[in-house]
């Protein structure tokens, strides 16, 4: 007879195999959080020799490709969609992620209008007559943008069929997030290959791209015929209590009148020796108040009790609701002492811009967009805005409407940049006007290399214990598909979570169930304000541990 862990596991291949011998061509998988969406799709896969798997974020694109490795080519949609044209026009393809941004600078010169271009692509407004504005914009700079290339490709395959490739099988992830124009590319791929569609209508969260849940729900319901639904319900990431808090609140959202028309689905506990041990040792999840410039001090006494406890290494999610504030918190830390963090520090939009302009024109002097970008930084207002709509009169490029001294001027910042990009010597008459032309404080940096250099000296700061403890810090939004051992998400108050309306939103309650979901072994949510978060109130209290 078995016992009850070789039950769980009987249990778990069992929708497995109903997934891997379903003879339906097109399959939808609701897959909650740690369910084990990864190990499905590499069975799915297994045996194949030609095949795509799709999703739209970057970095997820870039987990699923390593994990996936040798089995499938994993492509974002754009990226997908940038192949197809090329391959139909027999031409190299450019894109530009923020190419739609400044095409919409442009009409608010020429049009005097402020066109949200990407929300016409993305919700299939064909007939939109500023699309011919975009287009004509679009090929003066010779690019596509991350959504008008899908679209492109999207009308290519509905005028002619023959031009949609095949595969053996084309996996969907993230599918929940998906839009109106991203659903069409693959409705489109489903008439001639195998489809399998993966996501979970509890962890939508891309609303500002005009993603809907809707169309997962549609296809794992009644209302759309031909797709064969199927659920993952095992959590083998989560310990026991962070599944019974996710269908805590989950169930509270419904009887308060949220995720209305949400897939109804089991998630569940997946039973395990190890994961049980962990869920004996963590029988709830923790939550505080203390001010802000507290977090820092909280998490490292929390992660220092965590490694007196454990005492193996383990690793730690600190997830807050901005890029700021994650940079406070990363910052404070590093003055403590905990050297091992991640944290992707970006610039302001006018430096990247800048330097992306710049990158443009190192790769190829000529290349029309980076002129276009690099252009207002380089004049006045009132001459960028007359550029613009000289551009829109003429045949001439960018370059040739700039001034001959700016041309001159950028120029020579190329050559200088591609003599630094090579790693060779500068000569340092030009290093003045590099540092001027991007901000840069020549005696700060001098300073700051000083400061390091004793730095590295001097004995160091800090409990060794946990000096070394890998840690990553980021926003709600990009810890999708990211877990860690030990998840702290910082600013649990309604203010962050909710906002000032108190009307409370599905993305909302998303949000926070996929911050929770992270966490391998341990979760501590840390309030600023002594209010009790609305979210808290919907969590059993014998799930909560108050730490005063």
């Amino acid at each position: 007879m078995e016992d009850k862990y070789e039950q769980a596991k009987t249990e778990r291949e069992k929708h497995i195999r109903l997934i891997l011998n379903s003879t339906s061509a097109k399959k939808v998988i609701v897959a909650g959080p740690g369910t084990g969406k990864t190990y499905l799709f590499k069975e799915v896969l297994r045996g194949k020799t030609n095949t795509l798997t799709l999703s739209f974020v970057n970095s997820l694109v870039e987990d699923l490709a390593l994990e996936l490795y040798g089995l499938s080519d994993v492509r974002t949609l754009h990226g997908f969609a940038r192949g197809v044209l090329v391959t139909i026009l027999k031409k190299e393809i450019k894109i530009h992620p923020h190419l739609s941004r400044y095409i919409r600078e442009d009409a608010q010169i020429l049009l005097q209008e402020d066109i949200d271009f990407n929300k016409i692509f993305h919700e299939r407004d064909d007939s939109n007559a500023r699309l011919a504005f975009y287009e004509k914009r679009r090929l003066q700079y010779d690019y596509y943008g991350y959504a008008d290339v899908i679209f492109a490709t999207v009308k290519r395959f509905e005028s002619d069929n023959s031009t949609i490739p095949s595969y053996e099988q084309i996996l969907v992830d993230e599918f929940q997030d998906f839009n109106l124009l991203e659903v069409a590319l693959i409705d489109l791929l489903a008439l001639k290959n195998p489809v399998l569609l993966a996501g979970d209508d509890d962890q939508a969260l891309y609303h500002f791209k005009q993603a809907s849940a809707k169309h997962i729900r549609e296809r794992h319901g009644e209302s759309m015929q031909g797709y064969a639904p199927f659920n993952l319900p095992f959590c083998a990431r989560c310990p026991q209590v962070v599944v019974d808090v996710a269908n805590d609140l989950i169930n509270a959202a419904q009887k308060n009148g949220h995720l209305v028309g949400r897939i109804k689905k089991p998630y569940s506990y997946f039973i395990d020796a190890e994961k049980d041990k962990i869920s004996a040792t963590y029988p709830t999840i923790s939550h505080t108040f203390c001010y802000e410039k507290q977090f820092a001090w909280f998490i490292e006494k929390s992660i220092a009790d965590i490694a007196l406890q454990l005492k193996a290494k383990f690793s730690v999610l600190i997830i807050s609701p901005y890029q700021r504030k994650s940079q406070d918190i990363v910052n404070a830390l590093r003055n403590k002492g905990l050297t091992n963090i991640e944290f992707s520090e970006k610039l302001d939009e006018r430096a990247l811009a800048l330097l992306d302009g710049f990158n443009l024109l190192c790769d190829n002097i000529k290349d029309n967009l980076g002129w276009r970008i690099i252009a207002p930084f380089t004049i006045a207002a009132a001459q960028f805005a007359e550029l613009i709509v000289n551009s829109e009169k003429s045949s001439k490029t960018i370059q040739e409407l700039l001034p001959p001294e700016i041309v001159a001027d950028v120029k020579k910042t190329v050559r200088a940049l591609k003599i630094i990009l090579a790693g060779k010597p500068l000569s340092t008459d030009i290093l003045p006007e590099i540092y001027k032309r991007f901000n840069i404080d020549s005696n700060n940096t001098a300073i700051e290399f000083l400061k390091e250099q004793f730095s590295s000296l001097e004995r160091k700061t800090g409990n060794p214990a946990i000096r070394k403890i890998p840690i990553k810090a980021t926003t709600i939004q990009s810890s999708k598909g990211l877990s860690a051992d030990v998840v702290f998400i910082t600013h649990v108050d309604d203010r962050y979570l909710i906002g000032d309306s108190k009307d409370i939103t599905d993305h909302q309650i998303c949000n926070f169930l996929v911050a929770l979901t992270r966490a391998k072994k341990k979760v501590f949510l840390l309030s600023s304000v002594k209010a009790t978060p609305t979210f808290l109130s919907w969590i059993s209290k014998d799930k909560i541990r108050e730490i005063t």
